[in-house]
């Protein structure tokens, strides 16, 4: 069911996309029984002339059964969500090896910290590029998430990437992109009167080509 998503550039995004069918399925099964039930009720219980009302106390068994099938199902969806939370979500779960690069979230922009020519983030040689996010395909990446002055969502959709950066909080995120695509980072939470225009561009290059971009950037230093 692609129609329904962006085009997928993540080595996760599958998982991520069976979990929402998994969810919607069920709860669109729910909404219809429950709509359906609704309708007939008003239509059985409906006013009628020579019908006079009447008192139920209801039943046990379906009480019982309407509280236990729902809970099992929460069990069984928060069983196999949390599995997936934690291979993308848990830091002990990241990637060895992975490219990394800080991101600092602020009215209206997205502040881009790569690391230098020592190829380590963090160190004096380290450069910000304003609302660029420039990384290769086919390798992990790591993201450093800060927000310097009220909260920000990261949120790339073609990546299955979204995460809330949060005054105070260094939140680290990972994914890898399948392959190279322009893309954009949008803030997903309402942080001001600007928030429309807090938008970032999103190049996933060929290794070579970042290489490049990389290296002629660091040159301008």
């Amino acid at each position: 069911m692609d129609w329904a998503f962006p085009p997928n550039y993540s080595t996760y995004g599958v998982a991520i996309d069976q979990l929402f069918w998994i969810i919607f399925v069920i709860t669109g099964i729910a909404f219809v029984l429950v709509e359906a039930g609704l309708i007939w009720f008003i239509f059985k219980y409906r006013s009628r002339e020579g019908h006079t009302a009447y008192y139920t106390h209801g039943s046990d068994k379906l009480e019982v059964i309407w509280t236990v099938v729902p809970a099992l199902v929460f069990v069984v969806l928060g069983v196999y969500s949390a599995r997936l939370w934690a291979e993308i979500k848990n830091p002990e779960n990241m990637p060895e090896g992975a490219i990394e690069f800080g991101v600092v979230a602020k009215q209206f922009e997205w502040n881009v910290t790569y690391p230098g020519a020592d190829q380590a983030l963090g160190t004096e040689d380290d450069f910000t590029v304003l609302n660029q996010f420039h990384f290769p395909s086919g390798e992990p990446v790591i993201v450093h998430l800060e927000a310097e002055d009220v909260i920000h969502s990261f949120f790339i959709p073609e990546l299955r990437v979204k995460q809330d950066a949060v005054p105070g909080m260094k939140i680290p995120i990972w994914f890898d992109a399948t392959q190279p695509g322009e893309f954009e980072i949008a803030c997903a939470e309402l942080c001001g009167l600007g928030h429309y225009r807090m938008q970032a561009d999103v190049i996933v290059h060929e290794r070579a080509d970042f290489d490049a971009w990389q290296a002629n950037q660091v040159l301008a230093q």
